[in-house]
């Protein structure tokens, strides 16, 4: 009896832990406003906090994301964040936000968000979205999950997986997007696999995507 009320106590432990772990950790403090002032500062969670007392409204307020970025570029799209690097007052308190915009047919190419789960809400357009699964543990096909977004709709990409967002209309559209992380993270996949800045050998990439080396050398002097 004593083995199994043990064996329960652990289970229930090594649960409440893994749930703990899943988003950034909770804050002891009603803010820890980011500043990059080292003087009468605390280091917490990556970032220095502002001395409470000089703390300001300000500090928590972002103006401009009424503003649609440049989508001028070869994806024609745009991503504005507000982290905590852009709104101090988030330093600590596990939650960001961006504004994505797009112009027609513009995408934002796949990519994942490694300390983040993204609730992306589409303001204007028609937006086509998709996510992947990790690989199987059987070896199968990933799976692909993808949806036709409008006005007002919402679609959610689970932490970690690649994902992307693709204007399919002929107007100009853009997004909301929250995650669940002061600092999301972004890892661009065709960007951190052809164009890292000491390039990955060609004999790991033309192997990895069975692609003829010469094909892998024209990607990468795309840099």
């Amino acid at each position: 009896m004593a083995a199994y009320r043990l064996f329960t106590y652990l289970t229930i432990a090594a649960l409440t832990f893994s749930v703990a772990y899943a988003t950034d950790p909770t804050q002891l403090q009603d803010f820890c406003v980011a500043t990059n002032d080292m003087n009468n500062a605390l280091f917490v969670n990556g970032l220095f906090c502002k001395n409470p007392m000089a703390v300001t409204a300000d500090d928590f307020f972002k103006n401009g994301l009424d503003k649609p970025g440049n989508t001028d570029n070869m994806l024609g799209s745009a991503v504005t964040p507000v982290a905590a690097a852009q709104l101090p007052g988030l330093n600590t308190l596990g939650i960001s936000l961006a504004r994505l915009d797009f112009a027609p047919y513009g995408l934002v190419a796949p990519h994942t968000h490694p300390r983040a789960t993204e609730v992306f809400t589409v303001m204007e357009g028609t937006i086509y979205v998709g996510f992947v699964t990790s690989n199987p543990a059987d070896n199968s096909a990933n799976k692909l999950f993808t949806k036709v977004l409008k006005k007002g709709d919402v679609f959610v990409f689970p932490q970690g997986l690649v994902h992307f967002q693709l204007n399919v209309g002929k107007t100009p559209a853009f997004s909301l997007s929250a995650l669940s992380s002061q600092n999301p993270g972004v890892v661009t996949v065709g960007n951190a696999v052809f164009r890292s800045e000491a390039p990955i050998s060609v004999d790991v990439l033309s192997k990895a995507f069975q692609l003829d080396a010469n094909v892998i050398k024209q990607i990468q002097s795309l840099r």
